[in-house]
């Protein structure tokens, strides 16, 4: 049986001041997971590694992807490249790009005579 590539799930939120890229990670170890931005692209790899087989236990099914991954995206007009922070925890990575002051939303005062 032969295993396709795989890619993880991933949702992409905005608002004023940033994008936000949530990708699910069950099972994996932050160590085995790099974020890089190069070129106006943020690319999201890593692996999950097959368990290991232990004696006295068979395995009926395995539905789940192993291996390697990479998932890249192009980085908006408005993102700042060199302002990405990403945290890790609970199997989950979120990668914060923010967007640039020239872009964020302003609100004018407007006076009234």
């Amino acid at each position: 049986m032969t295993v396709p590539e795989w890619s993880p799930a991933v949702d992409i939120l905005e608002d004023d001041k940033e994008y936000l890229i949530k990708v699910e990670l069950p099972e994996i170890q932050k160590d085995d997971v790099k974020v890089t931005v190069e070129s106006g692209t943020l690319t999201i790899s890593g692996e999950r590694k097959a368990e290991k087989e232990e004696k006295n236990r068979r395995v009926h099914r395995v539905e789940r992807y192993y291996g390697r991954f990479v998932r890249s995206f192009s980085i908006p007009d408005d993102a700042e490249d060199g302002k990405v922070n990403a945290e890790f925890k609970d199997g989950v990575l979120r990668v914060h790009l923010a967007k640039s002051e020239k872009a964020r939303p302003k609100q004018i005062e407007v006076k009234v005579s």
